[in-house]
């Protein structure tokens, strides 16, 4: 038997002044994303924008609904959209935050697994790495690559 380990690096950030420019447009993008979410249930309002090859950004918000769970997370209607309107373009960055009361959650709020399956997917497709901005108010996590978000992927098919 041989002992492993998996490490994760990240950089963290204090606040969305600290981030490199697009870093930062991208996070505010994801903070607009918000506005459009629909939560009545959780009131937990997730916004997500994700960043293009092309330099486009994309913003997607969660979407409750009542026949449970025919919602769908901020993360997944961004990336989706992206995908079906602009399929010849790689998703390179995607920036995630979450509100409650009108304010930005204190931690960063960090996906789902199928979130997290999915970009592996998108980042699989794309052929480049795909890097991740979580977003809270006293600290903001990047991560470089969905891997380090999601150790051991799912990609055997």
């Amino acid at each position: 038997m041989t002992s492993k380990e998996i490490k994760i690096a990240y950089l963290e950030y204090g606040s969305v002044d600290e981030l490199e420019p697009m870093d930062r447009e991208l996070a505010e993008a994801a903070i607009e994303a918000t506005e459009g979410s629909y939560a009545p249930y959780s009131k937990f309002n997730v916004g997500a924008a994700v960043r293009l090859d092309s330099g486009i950004i994309i913003k997607g918000s969660n979407q409750e609904n009542a026949a449970y769970p025919s919602g769908l997370c901020a993360e997944r209607t961004a990336m989706f959209y992206a995908a079906a309107t602009y399929p010849e373009n790689a998703i390179i960055s995607i920036a995630i935050v979450a509100s409650q009361d009108g304010k930005i959650c204190q931690n960063p709020a960090t996906p789902c697994g199928a979130c997290r399956q999915v970009m592996a997917q998108y980042q699989t497709k794309g052929g480049q790495t795909m890097s991740i901005l979580l977003i809270g108010a006293e600290k903001i996590w990047k991560f470089e690559k969905v891997e380090d978000i999601l150790p051991l992927i799912f990609d055997s098919i």
